[in-house]
């Protein structure tokens, strides 16, 4: 390969950020969708027992941006909830 091809190259691969050719130089961890769930920066109080799919549920603590919550699947999605509204606590002991 030529300098010229191979400079191109690497403009290219630069310019397109494909996922698994990119370096994070600032040391702090990159979100990548569907891999790292998001975190909940607020929490619903109303009961919404119906949208809950499934048993499972996932914990999270506050931690910057982010509240203390319980997180559920919904057929659309998260559902972040309020660790201590009535609906959840009853929700979790089941």
């Amino acid at each position: 390969m030529t300098v010229k091809i191979l400079s191109i190259t690497l403009l290219l691969l630069s310019v397109c950020k494909i996922p698994f050719l990119t370096f994070n130089l600032s040391g702090t961890r990159r979100r990548h969708p569907g891999r790292i769930p998001p975190c909940c920066p607020a929490v619903t109080k109303g009961n919404r027992t119906a949208e809950v799919v499934g048993e499972t549920y996932r914990e999270q603590a506050a931690s910057g941006r982010c509240v203390k919550a319980i997180i559920f699947n919904t057929e659309y999605g998260q559902l972040c909830a309020d660790p201590d509204a009535q609906w959840v606590k009853d929700r979790k002991s089941c």
